[in-house]
């Protein structure tokens, strides 16, 4: 368990240094010049070179990155857009994405995972061909388009729940169903390949063979074995809802990390998109490694002989 964190510990470091530099040299590849952006259409030169110098968009690449770094780790880092601290900006907007991401995967985990089991306990049967087609839409309904779907349903037509916005707990059920039932058609799918493979081992056979009922079959033998496939995919599926959940963000108004960055793409705010990935890579590496140390737990012999 320790060798786990201390690998994942010392490749921190370096994932986030290089992402940060990447991140730098795709922002500034992205046409257009914040100072004029900031300055407005009736600046003269002067104007715009006085923003230029007052951000130190005027530096070299390498000194902007060196005074990013300064200003990070000094808690310094101003907007370009609004000059307020990019952290007061950044983070609630992530503990906004943080309540979408925990509340779409907890759908899909509660939803996704017992459907792939019974996929998997009634192969090749009719439920097993109504599951996957669950499957099949969870893959490949547009996000944007089921959430309009659930909009129109639950609050133009019932009027129980609010179409958009943060207003309250209703607020999040429409985006994390949304969000939610897109992510659960992967986990149907896992779940499903993975219990099968589990459950032809042999075993699980020699279990069949003894006359042992089937529900602790799949329950206490089959599924604990099963699992470490399926709390891989719902870990990295974590991860990508933290940065991957702008399209949800716009249709239900939800103020979340990834509509910032893409709002501050367009006004080129470059503190504020280079924290955002920062922070959404942070935590995919944190969840990555939360992951890795559940898989252990779940399964001690992984950490003995096998890589991580």
């Amino acid at each position: 368990m320790k060798e786990i964190i201390i690998r994942r510990l010392v490749l921190f470091i370096p994932v986030i240094i290089g992402v940060s530099i990447l991140i730098l040299i795709l922002i500034h590849m992205i046409p257009g010049d914040p100072s004029r952006l900031l300055a407005g259409e009736n600046a003269t030169y002067e104007d715009i070179q006085n923003i230029r110098e007052k951000f130190g968009l005027d530096e070299p690449l390498i000194n902007q990155y060196f005074i990013f770094f300064s200003n990070t780790v000094s808690g310094n880092l101003i907007s370009l857009k609004t000059e307020v601290d990019v952290f007061d900006e950044i983070f609630p907007r992530f503990l906004n994405t943080l309540q979408l991401s925990f509340f779409s995967i907890l759908f899909a985990t509660f939803f996704g995972i017992p459907l792939g089991i019974l996929a998997a306990v009634n192969e090749g049967k009719l439920i097993d061909k109504i599951i996957s087609g669950v499957y099949f839409l969870g893959v490949s309904i547009p996000v944007f388009w089921l959430g309009i779907l659930l909009m129109l349903f639950f609050s133009v037509y019932l009027n129980i729940l609010p179409a958009g916005g943060k207003t309250g707990f209703s607020s999040i059920i429409l985006p994390s169903l949304s969000l939610g039932f897109i992510i659960s058609g992967t986990v149907i799918k896992m779940s499903r390949t993975s219990m099968i493979t589990v459950l032809n081992e042999e075993h699980i056979r020699a279990l069949k063979a003894y006359g042992v009922k089937r529900r602790r079959i799949v329950f206490k033998y089959a599924l604990k074995n099963a699992l470490g496939p399926i709390i891989t995919i719902l870990g990295l599926e974590f991860g990508y809802t933290l940065g991957g959940a702008i399209l949800t963000e716009k249709v239900f108004g939800w103020p979340g990390l990834g509509r910032l960055i893409v709002d501050s793409i367009y006004y080129r705010d470059y503190p504020v998109v280079q924290i955002g990935i920062l922070v959404i890579s942070i935590s995919f590496v944190a969840i990555n490694l939360f992951v890795d140390i559940l898989q252990v737990i779940i399964n001690p012999r992984i950490a003995s002989g096998e890589n991580l």
